[in-house]
């Protein structure tokens, strides 16, 4: 007999009933280490007071009103990201799949009103994770997110992550329309696309009049030590998705825009009756208000650097259950030897949450409110689980 709750989930066997910053408290009492951070959500950690007051001032006057009226939060949420990034536009969704969805579709338009619509192609690559939509698993293109889910929306054109001789010729193609990608592959394994390739997607999609998408859901919102990962490379994309850690645990996503990239969404072409609402952008303010702050980037770029050195002696320590580490910021991955599948499981059993992702890698995503002491308490447990094995 199936479950109430539909069984899509292999699910750990526990259960939380609090949060307090880093930590998670279970139902008997026992308190985690939280490195998942709700898979990079809780940006703030666990019950941050600012986005506890915040919602909860909020919610004593209004929840929702839908997007038929005009937001004031969402106004000045608009406002914060413009004058933060390269957009000139945003519009709010619930979600990163929800964001993948627009982002298609914007992109796609603009070419169709560019007199341009057999322009439809998205050039996407391997051990990408966009979401589980029918675009997001179409863009995506593995076995693993598309099997049994045919027919699959055409118009995209997968790479092999690193196959620059292939990319060069699909961006030349005159159906070509985009280069979509994670500037940090998180589901994929925390790989990091370099400086310097960035910039020469950056160029690549100039020299082809492509539009340049960056998947930030996972790795932007200071996750890396800049507002968004890309900045390090010092170029902008023309639409950028955004989600996960913008609500610190609120669902709350965006899709933001260049003026030009997003010329064919006018009236009637797309909405959403939750995005933007009240509730959301009222805890996305004061998520962008905290995380915007130089010295809080700073204090990321920080404790980056402290808990990657202590991974490094981690892995030293134990070369036949470590690899290597990769990564930027705090999104870290440890490449494991033996099963990443142990690694987590045994993590538990020291009290400490982390989350596996592909190629054999755990992911290490802590709040970026971590302290010193904690960084150094889980790379402890870490120790402990590795000796385990």
């Amino acid at each position: 007999m199936i479950p109430s709750v539909l069984p899509t989930y292999n699910r750990a066997p526990m259960a939380f009933e609090k949060g307090e910053g880093s930590w998670l408290i279970a139902q008997d009492g026992t308190r985690y280490l939280d490195l998942g951070a709700g898979i990079a959500v809780n940006a703030l950690g666990h019950a941050h007071p600012a986005l506890v007051a915040a919602l909860t001032a909020q919610a004593q006057m209004l929840w929702h009103t839908s997007n038929l009226y005009h937001i004031p939060a969402q106004q000045e949420l608009a406002d914060r990201l413009v004058a933060a990034t390269f957009a000139d536009t945003v519009f709010f969704t619930n979600s990163g799949t929800e964001a993948c969805e627009l982002a298609v579709k914007m992109a796609r338009k603009y070419f169709h009103d560019a007199g341009q619509p057999d322009r439809t192609d998205i050039i996407t690559f391997s051990g990408s994770f966009h979401g589980r939509s029918s675009a997001g698993i179409a863009a995506a293109g593995s076995e693993k997110m598309t099997k049994g889910f045919g027919p699959l929306l055409p118009g995209f054109v997968h790479m092999n992550f690193g196959d620059h001789d292939g990319l060069t010729d699909a961006a030349a193609s005159p159906t070509a329309c985009a280069i979509l990608i994670e500037p940090v592959q998180g589901e994929g394994g925390i790989r990091p696309v370099p400086d310097q390739c960035l910039k020469g997607l950056r160029d690549l999609a100039d020299a082809h009049g492509l539009l340049l998408i960056f998947d930030e859901v996972q790795c932007g919102v200071g996750r890396t030590g800049k507002l968004f990962a890309h900045e390090w490379a010092g170029i902008a994309p023309d639409i950028m998705m955004v989600a996960k850690g913008i609500g610190g645990g609120f669902p709350l996503g965006a899709v933001l825009a260049t003026e030009m990239a997003a010329s064919g969404m006018t009236a009637g072409t797309h909405g959403s009756t939750y995005g933007g609402n009240p509730l959301g952008c009222a805890v996305g303010n004061a998520v962008m208000q905290i995380i915007t702050d130089h010295s809080f980037l700073a204090e990321v770029n920080r404790k980056a650097g402290l808990l990657r050195q202590k991974l490094e002696g981690l892995v030293a320590s134990h070369p036949d259950v470590f690899d290597s580490v990769r990564g930027a910021g705090l999104m870290l991955g440890l490449k494991c030897k033996v099963s990443n599948a142990d690694i987590v499981q045994a993590g538990y059993a020291q009290h400490l949450l982390t989350v596996p992702a592909a190629d054999n890698v755990v992911r290490l995503l802590p709040p970026l409110t971590i302290t010193d002491d904690e960084i150094a308490q889980a790379v402890d447990r870490l120790d402990a689980a590795a000796a385990s094995l």
